[in-house]
């Protein structure tokens, strides 16, 4: 690609988004792993601390409830019952 296509291109996303540094990134991009701001947050069920990403810590509030928690909360499947035996026609004389 050509120097004027390539500034052509930087000037438009530049204009889209002021921070825009060219072919670098960005210093933290969110779709990196380990770069979700995170918040301490406090389980309400078993009251042990937990790191959680901002958002979620902001939607649950005061009701936070922590994976290992929702977990053992979960209901476990119940087992089916046995099929019903086939009923029994009346003999035919």
């Amino acid at each position: 690609m050509s120097r004027r296509k390539d500034r052509e291109r930087f000037q438009s996303s530049r204009a889209l988004n002021p921070d825009y540094r060219g072919f670098r990134g960005y210093e933290r991009e969110p779709d990196k792993p380990g770069q979700t701001p995170m918040q301490e947050t406090t389980c309400s069920v078993c009251g042990r601390k937990k790191n959680v990403p901002v958002g979620v810590a902001l939607a649950a509030g005061e009701k936070f409830v922590c994976e290992s928690c929702q977990e053992s909360a979960a209901p476990t499947p119940e087992t089916p019952a046995p099929p019903d035996p086939p009923a029994q026609l009346p003999e035919q004389r």
